[in-house]
């Protein structure tokens, strides 16, 4: 092992033995589900906002986004960026404070346990719906957390795939069987300010390597197509492609997906005080806006330090910052533990992701399958046993999803994302602001949204042309629909719903 490798190993390791010492820690605070799954509703503004939206960017934000910045220029990844700033705004304004009042009013700690509650679904139909939704797509996007785990160790340091896998997937299950919401909280807070330290350094130095901010502006604008909005640059033919405001609509549409991701929501049910959201609020939007405009500028810079030679081409663009690492790395131990602290970053925010996916997965099948749907009467200490095998099952599963060491990361996450965003979205805008909608509407919406995502994109995005957009688009608006339309032709919810509505509406 170089002594390169040695310095960045030194970064990585402490890394990780601070988040497992985390879990330990807040293990002896966790005494029954509700801090298991909700940290007891005892999160703190900044921590609410910082977990928040690092377990939303995961490794996207580091080696995605910056990844298409590189190869196709701005648009794509400005669009989807823009996108995702506006989303999160939104989420943060318009459903934040709501679901943290309406979720205390009625006792629910799980995403199917709010939506159940909010209907009076006695039959535990919804419930058992939302819990499946969870597990069908949760399963999988941890999986993809894992692979991209694998693929960084085995990349770095020669160690076999699988083995990287494992080892990485034991340490995330570790902390956060231990130390439940709270853990997985605490370190997602700890893992955004690696992102941003990680993000910045890379940026700093990168341009540093091309030849400065100048160099890096030419070599952009020598690409046809590669700086505009309405254009993407195509790296085989070297000429601009339009990119139309179809696909701009369609790839604005990943900010949909904030109303129905569960790990995100579960951290607005959790906020001690309903009146700091506006302070988290602020906090969350900054940091993306900040975040994914540096996560750009990376790719742009990344091609500058190609032009120069300061770089090889790079065969997967994704690796764009893992490669700048290693340069760095070679400057001496200092840079190496510096390069240490990035790729630190990159495993921050897949893990930062895949624990609170965990915690999702595992709530649906035992607090919501288990004990909802099947009524199972345990203890305290029972449920909590229950709950961290649950967490663990997951993580096998989710192991063996992900063995494949070619399966492909990013087109999960995207799948996933559109899955939980048309299936969840909906459903969770008209339970918080439309008092006519009903249990009837949220099962149906919450199916067809849940449906046409496949629908969608595997048999009608095939035909091309307008229709081969990003499937969350019209899989939201046809749920939206189908859930308002059976809302209306079925009977009014019960007086006892509507009264519980009127008075968090009423909360100021």
């Amino acid at each position: 092992m170089t002594s390169s490798q040695i310095g960045i190993m030194i970064s990585i390791v402490a890394y990780l033995a601070i988040v497992v010492i985390i879990g330990v820690i807040f293990s002896k605070r966790t005494k029954n589900v509700g801090d298991f799954y909700l940290g007891g509703r005892k999160l703190g503004p900044l921590v609410t906002a910082m977990s928040a939206e690092a377990s939303d960017m995961s490794s996207w934000l580091l080696m995605g986004l910056p990844g298409v910045a590189y190869l196709t220029g701005v648009a794509d990844a400005g669009w989807t960026a823009i996108g995702l700033a506006v989303g999160t705004y939104f989420n943060w304004l318009i459903v934040a404070k709501k679901l943290r009042n309406y979720s205390a009013k009625i006792g629910a700690i799980t995403i199917p346990d709010f939506f159940s509650q909010r209907y009076k679904d006695e039959k535990k139909v919804l419930m058992a719906l939302a819990a499946l939704v969870i597990i069908i797509f949760f399963v999988p996007y941890t999986a993809s957390g894992f692979a991209a785990c694998g693929k960084l160790f085995g990349t770095l340091f020669g160690v076999d795939y699988h083995i990287a896998m494992v080892i990485s997937a034991i340490i995330i299950v570790g902390y956060t069987s231990l130390g439940g919401f709270n853990a997985a909280s605490t370190t997602d807070f700890i893992q955004s300010i690696i992102m941003s330290i990680a993000l910045g350094i890379v940026l700093v130095y990168g341009i540093s390597q091309a030849g400065g901010v100048g160099a890096v502006a030419d070599n952009a604008k020598s690409l046809s197509g590669y700086l505009g909005m309405f254009s993407t640059h195509d790296p085989e033919t070297g000429q601009a492609v339009s990119y139309g405001f179809l696909t701009v609509v369609s790839t604005m549409a990943w900010g949909l997906g904030y109303f129905g991701m569960p790990h995100i929501l579960l951290r607005f049910m959790a906020i001690e005080n309903p009146d700091k959201v506006k302070l988290s609020r602020r906090v969350a939007t900054v940091w993306v806006v900040i975040s994914m405009a540096v996560a750009v500028l990376i790719g742009i810079v990344g091609l500058g330090m190609v032009k120069k030679g300061s770089l090889g081409a790079l065969e997967d663009s994704e690796t764009i910052i893992v490669q700048i690492a290693n340069l760095l790395a070679t400057h001496g131990i200092l840079p190496a533990l510096i390069a240490g602290v990035i790729l630190a970053g990159i495993l921050a925010s897949t893990m930062s992701t895949a624990d609170s996916q965990l915690l999702a997965a595992s709530s649906s099948a035992s607090e919501n399958i288990l004990g909802g749907l099947f009524n199972l009467k345990l203890s305290e200490t029972a449920q909590m046993v229950v709950a961290r095998v649950t967490l663990i099952v997951i993580s096998v599963i989710g192991v063996i999803v992900a063995w494949n060491k070619d399966s492909s990361v990013f087109k999960i996450v995207s799948f996933a994302w559109a899955g939980f965003g048309a299936a969840f979205g909906p459903v969770m805008l008209l339970a918080l602001f439309w008092k006519r909608s009903n249990k009837y509407g949220a099962i149906a919406g919450m199916v067809v949204g849940g449906a046409m995502i496949f629908i969608w994109k595997f048999v009608i995005a095939k035909l091309g042309g307008a229709f081969a957009i990003y499937e969350l688009l019209p899989a939201f608006i046809i749920a939206l629909v189908v859930n308002v339309i059976v809302s209306l032709i079925t009977p009014a919810p019960e007086k006892e719903i509507t009264d519980a509505f009127e008075e968090v509406k009423a909360t100021k």
